[in-house]
């Protein structure tokens, strides 16, 4: 019974205070992040621990992949280009912070090499930790219930914007409403976590595109 409680109360009760005092402390990344909540996982499901993450084999279909989830990601990134930015924009007074990206305009190596890194930091990375790992550890704490799934997906909605707080307030409300949407993607998804992570790579892929250009 101790055992039992240690994995699946405990250990996800120190995997996620973890991450927030490393966050709060200024030393917080999300591949170490990612890194804790799958130690996390693998203590608590051993070897279900893909599964207990939504990455099931039986999910990981090329049509799905491939042609259903850019699809769905190109009309994710023209909500985010015509209509947040411009009104999330609008409403606060303040442009979104792309200073960090500055270096990667018409550097076409460094474009390439930040292209990997999206696709392990942000697409697996982020995907791993705040759907499949956050939000199926707040279902087995909380239910599935209605009210449950809505706290569920603003909630770390809203973390997910804190963490970009690096693109100012403006940029931290368009990724927590960006968060939110990848939240109701998994849920109706059933908690399919490859489509999630192509999903938002391929997101990320195409908003690489408009900073290499300078677009923004």
């Amino acid at each position: 019974m101790k055992q039992t409680i240690f994995k699946t109360k405990l250990v996800p009760l120190l995997a996620i205070s973890s991450c927030y005092i490393l966050f709060l402390l200024g030393y917080f990344e999300i591949l170490i992040g990612t890194f804790i909540v799958l130690i996390a996982s693998l203590i608590e499901y051993k070897k279900e621990i893909f599964k207990s993450l939504g990455l099931q084999k039986k999910r990981f279909k090329i049509k799905s992949l491939f042609i259903i989830a850019p699809l769905v990601s190109g009309c994710l990134f023209l909500l985010y280009y015509f209509v947040l930015v411009p009104g999330v924009t609008y409403i606060t007074g303040k442009a979104m912070d792309f200073s960090a990206f500055d270096s990667f305009n018409g550097n076409l190596s460094a474009t390439l090499g930040l292209l990997i890194f999206i696709w392990i930091s942000a697409a697996f990375g982020e995907e791993i930790l705040f759907r499949g790992y956050f939000m199926k550890q707040f279902i087995k704490f909380f239910g599935k219930n209605r009210t449950s799934l809505l706290i569920n997906i603003i909630l770390f909605g809203v973390i997910f914007g804190w963490i970009h707080s690096y693109q100012g307030i403006t940029g931290q409300i368009i990724t927590g409403i960006a968060g939110v949407l990848f939240a109701i993607i998994f849920y109706i998804r059933k908690y399919d976590l490859w489509f999630n992570i192509a999903v938002h790579g391929f997101f990320d892929t195409i908003a690489l595109v408009f900073i290499y250009y300078g677009w923004y």
